[in-house]
């Protein structure tokens, strides 16, 4: 907390889908290390309940809509200046097969996890172009390791993430701009507690994670706080997987204590 290195006090930290599971854990990890924290939402009740408690600034924002962005960044700077960080949380999913997917389906999964990032980073980019200095972090998803059947558009939506990460960390870079990325592993989260809660589900994903155990939302503040921070000052374009080791390999069924 005491070493400059990792310090992210008085920073300007965005943090779109900030009102709920990742996000708000991200963003009250940033508020309690001092800095000034900005969250969005859709759900104004749910957003403004977030802000009361970790100590933010709610602005209700829907990242599928270019207008409502604009309007975001436009308070955001009007209040504060300038954005130090921006955190690309907000996402969707929904899980089913291929062919049983509709057009709207599709349209609502890509806008928000994808759309609404771009632009988002575009918006806020640009204020950190002039100002010469910047640096944004975006959520993306084991699924860009190897994707999960039955969340196609989803899995095409964050790896079109990751390399929005890298396109943006090749032309931003030479000005001042950092751009990376965190995959999380299995959360629990108020949204995916349902499918985890089935006995099976939890079995297959701490037998497949080498640490043991589902993941918390509180597990990504560490990786945020050192994208964040003069820590990480020479990397760019990079993804960091917080997953407890689920990415590095494949778990056999055999006891090899009876081989």
């Amino acid at each position: 907390m005491n070493d400059q290195l990792f310090s992210v006090k008085d920073q300007v930290v965005l943090v779109s889908g900030g009102s709920r599971g990742i996000g708000k854990a991200i963003a009250k990890g940033f508020a309690d290390r001092d800095s000034k924290v900005i969250v969005t939402g859709r759900e104004s009740a749910t957003l403004e309940k977030t802000a009361s408690e970790i100590g933010a600034t709610p602005i209700v924002c829907d990242v599928a809509k270019s207008s409502a962005i604009d309007r975001l960044v436009a308070a955001a700077l009007e209040r504060f200046g300038h954005i130090d960080t921006l955190i690309n949380v907000a996402g969707v999913n929904r899980r089913m097969l291929a062919e049983k997917l509709s057009e709207d389906d599709y349209d609502f999964i890509l806008n928000i996890n994808l759309k609404g990032p771009f632009l988002l980073s575009v918006a806020v980019g640009k204020a950190m172009l002039a100002r010469g200095k910047g640096n944004q972090i975006n959520i993306v998803s084991l699924n860009n390791d190897r994707p999960l059947k039955g969340v196609m558009p989803y899995a095409m939506s964050k790896s079109a993430l990751s390399q929005m990460t890298r396109s943006l960390a090749m032309e931003w870079g030479p000005r001042g701009i950092r751009v990376n990325a965190i995959a999380p592993g299995f959360v629990l989260t108020d949204l995916t507690k349902k499918l985890w809660s089935q006995p099976q589900m939890q079995e297959w994903g701490k037998t497949n994670t080498p640490l043991v155990r589902l993941g918390q939302p509180e597990d990504m503040i560490g990786a945020a706080v050192f994208l964040a921070s003069d820590a990480s000052a020479w990397m760019t374009g990079q993804t960091l997987f917080v997953d407890g080791g689920f990415s590095a390999g494949l778990v056999w069924p055999i006891d090899f204590e009876k081989q």
